[in-house]
């Protein structure tokens, strides 16, 4: 098949991209929420009219606080994210925020966030994520148990984390460069995202892995000699089409969620269609390609 015969293409356009996702994080960084690092949460609801964006910039500006985050909730509704504020800060943030008499804004929640808790969930998120990993790791080598010619199990399982690690890197980094451009905070939102993309890319991987399984385990019964690389270019043929429908389909949701979705989830949509889209790529012209390679690998070491 095409992409295994001209893999070496693919390893080189796989390198640029996570090149560029790392170079992202390293000069844009990520900017965390406050429910990362500790700060408050503030949701205004306006019964008529609420005021535009702008305009509440610049009465937060007004009293000295920065590094504040604004987002519309539904058709009436801010929620503003800031660092803690001071005794004065929270005392005025109800004259701040109503917009005088002509929005009449109410505070419907005021949630203060410590940085212990902040940094108790930071570490919870790298937890889930590392668990994750592992389970998958643990997961793969065991379904691919019998699987032990001409690669072992484990490989399969290792490469799947490989495809991942690069499933991880492409949407944290535009997701960097998301925050350099507009000021976009990661949160759990952003987390769960991420979760999301590991689940649907490693479903997809495993089916192209599951069938190179049985394409071997059809030949062997056959006593049919194929070279490996042939037959997981067959496999992967097999399943190409129903990889990119998947995906599609998916893509076509997320779309349609980004456009005409409420704005508290549209950052949520768009890093699930980069990570979406970045795991279909890794899942057919990355996954297959490495098993090939580590097969001749092995081979010309034998």
């Amino acid at each position: 098949m095409f992409i295994i015969t001209h893999r070496n293409i693919f390893f080189c356009v796989t390198a640029a991209i996570t090149a560029l996702g790392i170079v992202s994080v390293v000069v844009f960084g990520l900017k965390p929420s406050l429910e990362f690092t500790g700060g408050t949460l503030v949701q205004v609801s306006y019964p008529q009219e609420r005021p535009a964006p702008q305009r509440m910039e610049e009465a937060l500006s007004g009293v000295g606080i920065h590094g504040y985050s604004i987002r519309e909730a539904g058709q009436k509704d801010y929620i503003i994210r800031a660092p803690n504020l001071s005794e004065l800060q929270r005392s005025s943030i109800a004259e701040v925020v109503s917009g005088g008499e002509e929005y009449r804004g109410e505070i419907t929640q005021l949630t203060e966030v410590g940085p212990t808790i902040g940094l108790e969930l930071r570490n919870k998120s790298l937890i889930a994520l590392g668990l994750v990993l592992l389970c998958i790791l643990l997961f793969i080598a065991f379904a691919f148990r019998k699987v032990s010619k001409p690669i072992s199990s484990w490989i399969y399982g290792l490469i799947a984390l490989v495809t991942l690690i690069h499933d991880i890197i492409v949407p944290v980094g535009f997701f960097a460069l998301l925050g350099y451009l507009t000021g976009a905070q990661i949160d759990t939102l952003f987390v769960t995202a991420i979760l999301t993309i590991l689940g649907f890319s490693i479903h997809d991987t495993i089916v192209v892995f599951d069938r190179t399984r049985e394409n071997l385990r059809v030949n062997h019964e056959r006593n049919k000699k194929e070279d490996f690389a042939d037959t997981a270019g067959r496999s992967l043929g097999q399943t190409f089409v129903r990889s990119v429908n998947t995906s599609l389909t998916v893509l076509i949701t997320l779309l349609v969620l980004f456009f005409i979705g409420p704005a508290s989830t549209k950052d949520f949509a768009l890093t699930l269609l980069v990570g979406i889209i970045a795991g279909t790529y890794s899942s057919i012209f990355l996954a297959t390609p490495l098993l090939v390679l580590v097969e001749q690998y092995r081979r010309k070491r034998k």
